[in-house]
This record gives structure tokens, sequence and C-alpha cells, in this order.
């Protein structure tokens, strides 16, 4: 569990491979649960939260540190969901539970070349899903008992994923 129990509304992570459906997902999220949806790429992108652009990757390349501090408060404050597709360089204290959703690889591949993906930076994306690298990121970075693996191959495993999360946030207290 987080350690900083002075908030009165629980902070979540969605993470995964991008295509994975996590800005769907944390969008119906924050939806159903009045929760503050903060997407990563666009803070940085919006707030200029980066050191250039990755030619290769097609990417910005974020600064984890400028990215922290412009969420300190908020996350400090409580009822954040945060979307990203990686996990290791935010405070463990900052979050309740860290959902890594996954998606069966021809989907997945399916996803990302209708994004325009190709080359290395589709079959990288794809091989990080076969080997699980986002899930093993968030088990080395949190504690085991706040991350939740979810499938999400279909609209019906997010909807299921968004009303199973969805209780949780409505369940969830502060604990001293």
């Amino acid at each position: 569990m987080a350690k900083d129990r002075e908030r009165k509304r629980p902070n979540v992570l969605v993470t995964g491979t991008p295509g994975t459906g996590k800005t769907t997902t944390a969008t119906a999220l924050a939806d159903a649960t009045q929760l503050r949806h903060v997407g990563i790429g666009d803070l940085v992108k919006d707030k200029g939260l980066h050191d250039g652009w990755d030619d290769e990757l097609e990417c910005h390349v974020i600064n984890e540190d400028l990215v922290c501090d412009e969420l300190e408060d908020a996350m400090e404050q409580g009822g954040n969901i945060v979307d990203y597709h990686g996990c290791d360089f935010f405070p463990e204290r900052w979050f309740d539970l860290v959902v890594v959703l996954q998606t069966e690889n021809s989907i997945l591949y399916d996803r990302l070349s209708k994004r325009g993906y190709t080359g290395s930076k589709l079959s990288n994306n794809v091989e990080c899903e076969i080997f699980q690298v986002l899930l093993e990121e968030a088990k080395e970075s949190y504690p085991q008992d706040i991350v939740l693996a979810l499938k999400s191959d279909t609209v019906d495993d997010i909807d299921r994923n968004v009303a199973s999360l969805t209780e949780w946030v409505r369940q969830w207290h502060p604990t001293s």
C-alpha cells in the first residue's frame, strides 16, 4: 500500500505496452469515478517535460524528473489515474493500485499497425508484450499486493475492467 495515507481518494496507475487500452480504460475509469485522468504523454507534450525528440522511436524523450516534479502536489492530494506505458520512475508511495493491461499479441499487432507503427517500433512493442516487460517492471517497482494484471483484448474486457476498478475505487479507504 502507498505510504502517504492522508489522501482522501486513491491514486491509480494504468500501465501496459502501447496499444493495450490504457487511455481508453483510464478515461472511462475517470468518468465513472470522478478521479482526474493524467495522460503522461499529453502532459509531457503540453508542458514541455522532455529532452527532445527521438527520431528512431518517433516519440519525445521524457524527462522523468520534470514529470515527477510536475505531478508531486497532485499525487499527494490523491484522486488521480495516471496513464503511461512505463512505471518504474514514479515514486512507489504515489500509488494505491498499479494496473497492467495485457493484450494478446496478434490483437496488439493489429492495433499498433492501424496506428501506423512499422518496423522496429512495431516489433519492439509486440516483443515487450510477449515477454511481459511492463508486468515485470511493475512487480519490481511496487509491492506485489497492489499490482493487478488485466486482460484487455476486447471492448467487453475494457468494460469489465472499468467496472471492477470502479468498484475498487468505491471501496478504497485510507488506512492509518
